[in-house]
């Protein structure tokens, strides 16, 4: 059951996003709001392999929550708004895109990695090339 080839392939964003296990696209990924479960209640991957480090948080940072400050400092820079604007406008505008997108894109990035194969990095011992030791593949 743990072999490839029993499970057909799935888009990453399609379980990715859902939070659904890269496998067989039924079980939960998620066991809290960023914790990965350890493995699937459905299929029983383990999701040791999974490392998305920094990734959702970068994305996040770049796309949702720079523009939304940009947003509350034009606001007050051309607006001069009342403190209560930024109570009731910016400061939610700016938790909502910076937290509600984490979940999804931490998703996407392991059912990515599963999807692709990604594994940690390692340097290749002298002569070998493309994952051989003889230089052919």
């Amino acid at each position: 059951m743990d072999d490839r080839r029993d499970w057909p392939p799935l888009e990453p964003a399609r379980v990715g996003l859902r939070g659904r296990c890269p496998r067989c696209g039924e079980g939960r990924l998620f066991s809290g709001f960023l914790t990965l479960a350890p493995r699937c209640d459905h299929c029983g991957l383990d999701y040791s392999f999974a490392d998305p480090a920094d990734g959702p948080a970068f994305f996040v940072i770049c796309f949702a929550c720079i523009p939304s400050v940009l947003f509350a400092v034009y606001a007050e820079v051309a607006y001069e708004p009342s403190f209560w604007f930024h109570a009731f406008i910016s400061v939610p505008l700016i938790v909502l895109t910076c937290i509600l997108p984490l979940r999804p894109l931490k998703g996407w990035l392991v059912a990515s990695q599963y999807y692709h194969k990604a594994e940690e990095g390692r340097l290749a011992a002298p002569g070998e090339r493309n994952g051989s030791a003889d230089g052919t593949r």
